[in-house]
């Protein structure tokens, strides 16, 4: 079993002065030296009661190294106040996928920015892995753990097992009870897709479409699949809801949703197809299966995720991979931080904090991620 972090230990040692660590708490309540602070904000950022806090102030103030500014208003007058690093857990989905790396570089690179000690750990997008790593983070003794699985069916017991520790969790993407959601949109994100599908049939195909294919995560559970629904409420709200819808588990993978689509098209003689995929490694794999079948004039696909990959494929001539909805993952870690801090704080925070989605095509993609063509060069070179 791991040790203990030191400063867990320090504050059940036999040697430590209760009353000097309740001074250093409040103290650590300021976080900066001209920050003007009211007795209920000290006891808001601290794990303090009402009179301890106000007891603590008052001595401070005695001492000069705390200013009284009016009723219940404070300021430090020397900044001396204890370097404070909170300490995260964050269980990586562990997908071989850019959207996967991209939230873990993210989330890296914000936590150091932010003086965070983040335990990291991987769950190898496998359920039972995902149950074993919440065992760990609570042996861990972290402080707040950040969950990025994707099995619907364990979310309940890694949420039990870190909750019942009096660990609050951050779930990314997948709802896990008792948790803050932080990610997608789905409806909102399988709305702009379908749309986008929509108007395609109707630029192109004269608004006559023989199918709509649709590859989901099953695994994932409801509310993911919510994006699928999206999808199909965007195309139906243009096209009407007589369509022919063949739904497809790709399992967010490439090769399962080729073998799938694979399958489908040697049964299917469908010559406009719309796919609407729950990820870009999904939309690649039916666009290589149309390809194989000789097919592609047959089909238009929108993707979800915006990923390297799907990027590289929109600025192909051509290309039936006619857009993909972007989440921005290399834009998660600044906002997960900062809402750590915030529930570990014990600010107000919402029950679920959501991305802003946006559609990427071959018209905007050089807008949206002009350094791709540098990304590459340099990784090629590497």
């Amino acid at each position: 079993m791991p040790s203990r972090p030191k400063e867990v230990r320090a504050k059940h040692s036999r040697y430590v002065i209760s009353s000097l660590l309740h001074a250093a708490e409040v103290m650590g309540a300021f976080r900066s030296g001209g920050e003007v602070l009211r007795l209920r904000d000290v006891v808001a950022r601290t794990s303090l009661s009402k009179g301890t806090c106000f007891r603590i102030l008052y001595t401070l103030h005695v001492c000069n190294f705390v200013e009284k500014l009016g009723t219940n208003q404070y300021r430090l007058v020397r900044d001396v106040r204890p370097a404070r690093k909170f300490r995260i857990g964050y269980a990586s989905q562990g997908q071989d996928s850019s959207l996967s790396r991209e939230v873990d570089a993210s989330l890296l690179r914000a936590a150091e920015a932010a003086n965070v000690e983040l335990v990291t750990i991987d769950n190898r997008y496998d359920a039972k892995v995902a149950v074993r790593n919440a065992d760990h983070l609570v042996r861990e003794e972290v402080e707040l753990a950040i969950e990025f699985q994707t099995d619907e069916a364990v979310a309940p017991v890694v949420a039990r097992k870190l909750l019942d520790a009096g660990i609050p969790v951050i779930a990314i993407d997948i709802p896990h009870p008792g948790a803050t959601y932080f990610g997608a949109n789905n409806y909102e994100a399988g709305q702009i897709a379908g749309r986008h599908l929509a108007r395609f049939a109707t630029q192109n195909w004269g608004g006559e479409v023989d199918e709509v294919l649709t590859l989901e995560i099953r695994r994932a559970g409801s509310v993911p699949q919510t994006r699928i629904h999206g999808v199909l409420a965007g195309i139906s709200g243009t096209l009407g809801s007589h369509l022919r819808i063949v739904q497809l588990d790709g399992d967010g993978q490439f090769g399962v949703s080729l073998e799938a689509v694979r399958q489908h098209l040697r049964r299917s003689q469908a010559k406009r197809v719309l796919v609407g995929a729950a990820n870009d490694p999904s939309a690649l794999g039916a666009l290589r299966a149309f390809q194989e079948a000789g097919r592609m004039e047959h089909c238009a696909i929108v993707g979800q995720n915006a990923e390297p990959q799907g990027r590289a494929e929109l600025r192909k001539p051509n290309t039936r991979l006619i857009g993909s909805v972007a989440y921005f993952p290399e834009k998660y870690g600044p906002r997960l931080i900062r809402l750590a801090l915030d529930i570990l704080e014990h600010k107000p925070t919402p029950p679920a904090l959501f991305m802003k989605h946006q559609l990427v095509t071959a018209e905007n993609v050089n807008h949206f991620y002009p350094n791709d063509s540098l990304i590459e060069r340099l990784q090629q070179h590497a």
